[in-house]
């Protein structure tokens, strides 16, 4: 049977222009049929604002209603909103499933081959939440980074001390907590006396004794290293300032996030067996929000736009759930089930099979923010106990540590999934519930491994 080329395949969008985004030039590649004797399907852009208008331009004089492009750096983002604001549909495509064929790599023929591909239906539209969302995304992201600025402050600061063999770190629980600020803050000021620094001391502070602070407070206090940690100390309050404007600016994002649209469907049910009906009397605690936590209390705003509070689900606290919210949105239609949602996040097991013979099951390597929001939600809930952390320590008995926080992550996921898309409180589930069910499995696992080496389990007979 001959084998079919590209052409004989039937063209799901007719009018598919394709782009090749680059730093200086984009290509733009459109459908040859229509165009005037002579003239070449392919157009270069510069990428300075006029000569973007003026691709946008040149694709609506040729009718062109979609357009796809490679998600390359940050160079297709003002691209992708002009050509939304102008009613072109954009398929953002990853560059890693576009890969050209042997032959094909170059900017003139990428952008022919992309057009090529999204003409017959070949590509998938990557996901990008709406403009209110992505607005608070942009917010959330420059938070993390201010975190991160803050925190190698913090690190000079600890450097600093230790250099001046003042060991603060080890005897408080905190450097910049309450006690270890109004201690460094002293120092700053010319306080060298141990006894005095030690007045500073927190009544709450039960990581180590007076005498241990004193001694901890006994060093050489160099002035060069002094001023180091002076540096440090007013590097790291002014991104403490910076993080309290930028949770202003949050507010008003979240402001213009239109409220959760009531669900469309009831959620499924799922009935349990009889014999693992009972009452919890649990009650989900609420993850501590450390230092970076928002100077801002957003909670009554979260769950306006959940339409829940997703700050009950065991291991998200305030500022989880405000960057997961920032990166996946509420809008769970955009994804066609919970599978399909933790395909996305990178949490699902790979297939990778060849002759037959599964050759491995490691979930795909992405960069996701979400899912890394997921994973560490699943390390903290690990340490709960709660059926979440229950299944997280079973396991990771098995499997080790690193497999466990992925199989949390996706069960977080899946749990997330449904909330945003049913509008439905978190309900912690009974721990009895849940060991009936990690029983019923365990027994149903071991009897089939029991048949398959010829042997059949008896249950033991309680003796009267």
């Amino acid at each position: 049977m001959p084998t079919k080329s590209l052409e004989d395949l039937k063209p799901v969008h007719r009018r598919a222009a394709g782009i090749d985004v680059g730093s200086a030039e984009n290509y733009v590649a459109i459908p040859a049929e229509g165009l005037a004797p002579g003239e070449s399907p392919v157009r270069v852009f510069g990428v300075f604002s006029a000569e973007q208008d003026a691709s946008v331009e040149w694709l609506q004089q040729h009718q062109i209603t979609t357009v796809a492009m490679e998600a390359t750096g940050i160079y297709w983002l003002s691209l992708y909103d002009k050509l939304e604001a102008a009613g072109i549909e954009v398929y953002l495509v990853d560059p890693h499933g576009v890969k050209a064929v042997p032959g094909r790599k170059s900017d003139w023929l990428d952008c022919q081959w992309l057009q090529k591909l999204h003409t017959y239906g070949l590509l998938a539209k990557a996901f990008r939440p709406d403009l209110p969302v992505r607005r608070l995304r942009t917010l959330t992201r420059q938070r993390a980074e201010l975190v991160c600025c803050g925190v190698v402050h913090q690190h000079h600061m600890d450097k600093a001390l230790v250099a001046m063999n003042l060991h603060l770190s080890l005897v408080v629980s905190d450097l910049v907590g309450d006690t270890g600020l109004r201690i460094i803050e002293a120092i700053v000021q010319g306080q060298r006396d141990p006894k005095e620094l030690v007045k500073l001391r927190d009544v709450r502070c039960k990581k180590s004794s007076v005498a241990e602070m004193e001694a901890a407070l006994t060093g050489t206090y160099d002035e060069e290293q002094v001023f180091i940690l002076q540096q440090s100390l007013e590097s790291w309050q002014f991104y403490q300032k910076q993080m309290a404007q930028c949770d202003q600016r949050i507010e008003q994002a979240l402001a213009a996030i239109p409220k959760a649209p009531p669900a469309v469907q009831a959620p499924p049910l799922r009935p349990i067996a009889a014999d693992a009906q009972a009452t919890g009397t649990q009650r989900p605690k609420r993850a501590q929000q450390g230092n970076n936590a928002p100077t801002i209390d957003f909670t009554q705003a979260l769950i306006r736009i959940c339409g829940m509070d997703l700050m009950k689900v065991c291991g998200l606290n305030l500022l989880s759930v405000l960057m997961l919210i920032g990166e996946i949105g509420v809008d769970m239609s955009r994804w066609r089930s919970a599978r399909a949602f933790c395909s996305w996040l990178g949490l699902c097991p790979g297939t990778k099979i060849s002759g037959g013979k599964v050759l491995s099951r490691r979930t795909r390597k992405v960069n996701n923010r979400a899912a890394t929001i997921l994973r560490l939600a699943a390390w903290a809930a690990g340490k709960t106990d709660t059926w979440i952390g229950r299944f997280y320590r079973r396991i990771k008995a098995r499997r080790g540590a690193p497999k466990a926080v992925t199989a949390t992550a996706r069960k977080l996921a899946c749990v997330i999934y449904h909330l945003l898309k049913y509008q439905e409180e978190f309900v912690l589930l009974d721990t009895t519930i849940y060991e009936a069910k990690a029983k019923s499995q365990r027994l149903s696992r071991l009897k089939k491994e029991a048949q398959t080496m010829g042997y059949e389990l008896v249950e033991l007979e309680e003796v009267a």
